[in-house]
């Protein structure tokens, strides 16, 4: 059998179980079950996923400068325009069976094509970077020194492309994301008070004082909700499960039920660190193993444990997202073999994308004097003003009439989509006039 005879068989295989549990829907409820179980994977991983490891720093950071009274609302509302991004880039993976950077160079050439391709592996790198100095922290405070911390880490995530096929993989992922839960387990440990939470919703507003600075954390929560590595992540893993526009319905489910439990881990890290409001001075110059000793002063040794614990897996999750949303962009683009059920020697170049990339954000986090915490907000403001394009273009191939068929965007959706694209801009520019004009 030809190496790309293999391939096929591979993924078919993989496709085909999932096609199976599909195809079983209508026989009870413990299929309906399994069907559940069958459809849960890129839209979850990637919702889950985005709460990596700098996102949580920067949410965490986010709460000890500003508390709850403005962040945790935020959030909770930017809970439609993170599905509203995510079922584009899954409708446009399923309908069409391509990846988003195959589609940008094929419709708008190749200089777009670049561009999406480049800008999403800076971007990328700078997360993956933030992804090493969560998973560190805990390590470094343990007494190991920082170059073996990034080392047994890399490792630990290089390991993860052993496992065999898609399918083994997606489901190690769900595992892993799941663990995020333990967030809300160190929020409930802060003691939040209820009424404080309430009111943050029945009074939210801009505290005046905090005009001048608010707004890069603004994009940076935004900018940590819409990622642009999960467009690519979900469009390009829709694809490699092999689900196509007859389970849309299901693809929607599986973005809703991610994006769900994404916003509410995220208000867990925020509530987590307003604990540290008012406890800790120079934060976004600290590090993570900073925060972890301030939560062990102010709220106890357990919470402090459970919280680096859980930067640890948050990191590990999200650095194979994201280095495989890179690997699957650039490998289609190029015409590569791009799949997850291949073996490393069947598509080297793919397998070296992700590990080139892990091993450029393991050595650059020995850096000296990196501002760890701050780097990881300022990725996440950048990745923010990135999303800007690559929204515009998802945007008219999901309302092409000729791409898409019956499956375009409708008016409404239009309307909604180009509302979020204008709220991006405005963003994007407010940070600019702060940034260069005050």
């Amino acid at each position: 059998m030809s190496k790309v005879q293999s391939t096929l068989t591979s993924t078919a295989d993989s496709q085909s179980k999932f096609r199976e549990m599909v195809t079983n829907r209508r026989r009870g409820w413990r299929r309906f079950v399994l069907l559940i179980w069958a459809l849960m994977g890129p839209g979850l991983i990637a919702a889950m996923a985005n709460n990596d490891a700098g996102g949580v720093i920067s949410y965490t950071v986010t709460g000890a400068v500003f508390g709850i009274g403005l962040f945790v609302p935020l959030i909770l509302c930017l809970a439609p325009l993170t599905f509203t991004i995510q079922e584009m880039s899954m409708r446009l993976g399923a309908v069409t069976q391509e990846g988003f950077s195959k589609l940008a160079l094929r419709r708008y050439g190749r200089f777009w094509g670049y561009y999406h391709i480049s800008t999403l592996a800076f971007e990328n790198l700078l997360i993956l970077v933030t992804e090493f100095i969560g998973m560190t922290a805990g390590l470094v405070l343990l007494g190991l020194p920082l170059w073996l911390s990034s080392l047994f880490c890399l490792l630990l995530v290089v390991v993860f492309v052993l496992f065999t096929g898609y399918w083994t993989k997606e489901r190690v992922a769900l595992f892993i994301a799941a663990l995020n839960v333990i967030f809300l387990v160190v929020a409930a440990m802060t003691h939040p008070s209820l009424a404080a939470i309430g009111h943050a919703f029945a009074a939210w507003n801009v505290p005046a004082a905090l005009q001048g600075g608010v707004i890069w954390y603004v994009i940076a929560t935004i900018g940590n909700a819409v990622a642009p590595w999960m467009v690519f992540f979900q469009g390009s893993g829709t694809v490699d499960k092999g689900v196509t526009a007859q389970e849309l319905r299901l693809g929607r489910i599986d973005t809703a039920v991610g994006i769900l439990f994404q916003v509410i881990i995220a208000a867990g890290a925020i509530i987590a660190g307003a604990a540290l409001f008012g406890h800790i001075q120079n934060i976004s110059s600290a590090g993570p193993s900073d925060m972890i000793l301030a939560l062990n002063n102010v709220v106890g040794r357990w919470p402090a444990i459970l919280f680096g614990l859980g930067l640890f897996n948050a990191g590990f999750l999200a650095s194979i997202t994201v280095s495989l949303s890179s690997s699957w962009s650039i490998a289609e683009l190029f015409g590569w073999s791009k799949s997850l059920n291949d073996k490393i020697w069947e598509a080297p170049k793919f397998y070296a994308v992700y590990f080139g990339s892990l091993i450029l954000a393991a050595f650059a986090i020995l850096i000296p004097n990196l501002p760890l915490n701050y780097f990881s907000v300022i990725a996440q403001v950048i990745g923010g003003i990135l999303m800007l394009p690559l929204l515009i273009f998802m945007v008219l191939m999901t309302s092409n009439r000729e791409l898409m068929g019956p499956y375009r965007t409708r008016m409404f959706g239009q309307i909604w989509s180009w509302t979020m694209v204008i709220l991006l801009i405005g963003l994007t520019l407010a940070s600019f006039w702060q940034t260069f004009f005050q």
